[in-house]
């Protein structure tokens, strides 16, 4: 049997979320973070991408907006489209079109980073993503929010 919460549910403000820079023309704004993984909006300006990195668990990823384009295949992401992707996906994808492409994503496990030779060159986890949100808090001054900050054991 499934354990139920009392705890209520804890609405969240996305828009007054900050983006948190990542990279060049990638950033992220948190949902969650948890032990099992975290939930992240991530949005990439044109022509900016994901590189080659491997799920060690499954990944939900619906596009709210934008279009992404799956390296490798021809296959391309619109807005209003999902990919599952489960543990042990190797991939890459990069944003295609005007407008940038915005992707909810449930990750569990983490995330591997792979160099041209298949080697790890960077982890991403919830407790990655989630200190470098804390420390984007501290930088700016800002309260972080208590549905978002989580705790991870």
């Amino acid at each position: 049997m499934q354990h139920l919460s009392n705890e209520p549910a804890w609405p969240l403000d996305t828009g007054a979320l900050p983006w948190i820079a990542t990279g060049p023309g990638k950033s992220f704004r948190p949902l969650r973070f948890g032990a099992d993984g975290w939930s992240e909006l991530m949005r990439l300006e044109p022509g900016s991408g994901v590189p080659l990195h491997r799920h060690a668990g499954e990944v939900h990823a619906f596009n709210l907006s934008g279009t992404r384009k799956i390296c490798g295949t021809s296959d391309l992401v619109a807005a209003g489209n999902y990919v599952y992707e489960p543990a042990g996906t190797v991939d890459a994808w990069v944003a295609v079109g005007d407008e940038p492409c915005i992707v909810h994503l449930k990750v569990t496990g983490v995330i591997e980073y792979l160099d041209d030779h298949g080697r790890v060159v960077e982890t991403v986890s919830a407790a990655t993503q989630r200190a470098a949100y804390l420390a984007w808090c501290d930088q700016h001054g800002v309260h972080p929010a208590e549905q978002i900050a989580g705790e991870i054991p």
